[in-house]
């Protein structure tokens, strides 16, 4: 069986790193197109921009809000006209999903710049596309991964801790599903097998949010970089972005996927999804009991959903359950690549069987650790 393993062309991060996007543009053409979040248009590059201009012409677009079909045709369309020579992504993963995208429809170099370490998409290939909704439609893979990725420790120390947080929660999934693919022998982004390396890096990506993630979190709660956030922001955005990408994803994005169909839980991040998804992956896995200790812990400790009510679904109904196990069903989803068997009463039932073992904890966590800190 043939493996394959994908990368970006460079990762740099550190204290910082943002006054390096001028050089690493000026590498790579000379007219650049760059896609913000609000947040970041206003407050991140202004200070960067006179580095930037010295790289060639630069047009700077506001980014929609969602990644859907007609903001990446939308600001290709501007891409073409400005007759960019390089696209740049600056803030959140769905920002940094369409900027790949767009580059990929204009065929061009992409730059990716997170600015809140929330999400692993920095690094790959993938484009979740949304409707303008904000509901799940589909994963694209595109031609390449991006060809810089530049991460500032800084700025994401100053960002809310939540956003921190729900990174580790999207982290927390890598090992479990990229384990998944090698026991069902599941392919990963490329169709491939996972190799050993992707393995290895889904692996340290776990042990160091499970080592460090806490002392990352104060960190970002005093506005710090430390060596543990600094352990952990890479953990976020290369470990995980490698691990899931060329290890393979399975039932924790599905289950985030799915639970994209109910309006209640549109305002959680995709981290905080994705580890409930996690959780409910334990008891589809039948995981020892051991296994399902440390992570609800580590959940709870995080400040990461292990309930219903966590997620903004107390008093859920079956038959919204049942929505969001079908939804995680659907063909094509990773679900899939599970070595158990699938169904949406399964899935129905590993979610019920969560929430009941997140509701059992919650007193004994809540004394284990104090400073959990409710998400809505």
């Amino acid at each position: 069986m043939i493996s394959t393993t994908l990368f970006p062309g460079r990762y740099v991060q550190g204290r910082s790193a943002l006054s390096r996007l001028g050089g690493e543009l000026a590498r790579l053409g000379t007219r650049h197109f760059l896609i913000c979040s609000p947040h970041p248009l206003e407050h991140l590059l202004p200070p960067v921009l006179p580095g930037v201009e010295q790289a060639g012409a630069v047009r700077t677009e506001r980014f929609g809000r969602e990644c859907t079909d007609q903001e990446i045709e939308r600001l290709s369309g501007l891409a073409r006209e400005f007759g960019a020579q390089t696209v740049t992504g600056m803030g959140g993963g769905k920002t940094l999903d369409a900027a790949k995208a767009v580059a990929a429809r204009v065929g061009l170099p992409v730059v990716v710049v997170p600015t809140i370490a929330s999400t692993d998409a920095p690094c790959s290939s993938v484009c979740v596309v949304y409707s303008p909704d904000g509901v799940f439609l589909r994963a694209d893979v595109l031609p390449r991964n991006p060809d810089v990725v530049i991460v500032d420790t800084e700025v994401m120390a100053r960002a809310p801790a939540r956003f921190l947080v729900a990174g580790m929660g999207d982290a927390l999934a890598t090992w479990f599903e990229a384990d998944s693919c090698r026991k069902g022998r599941g392919r990963n982004i490329a169709g491939d097998a996972g190799s050993m390396t992707a393995l290895a890096l889904a692996r340290l990506c776990y042990e160091t949010v499970r080592n460090f993630g806490l002392s990352a979190r104060t960190a970002c709660e005093a506005g710090v970089a430390t060596p543990a956030l600094e352990r952990v922001v890479e953990a976020n955005t290369l470990l995980s972005g490698l691990g899931f990408e060329s290890g393979g994803l399975g039932a924790a994005h599905s289950i985030h996927n799915g639970l994209t169909a109910l309006p209640a839980v549109r305002g959680l991040h995709h981290g905080e999804k994705v580890a409930f998804g996690v959780l409910a992956s334990l008891f589809l896995t039948d995981a020892p009991m051991a296994l399902v200790d440390e992570v609800y812990a580590l959940c709870a400790s995080l400040g990461l959903p292990t309930t219903f009510a966590d997620l903004g679904l107390a008093g859920v109904s079956d038959q919204e359950l049942l929505r969001v196990a079908e939804k995680s069903c659907a063909p094509g989803e990773s679900i899939h690549n599970e070595p158990v068997e699938i169904s949406p009463s399964l899935i129905q039932a590993a979610l019920k069987a969560a929430d009941a073992e997140g509701r059992r904890r919650v007193p004994a966590d809540a004394g284990l650790c104090p400073s959990r800190s409710p998400l809505r």
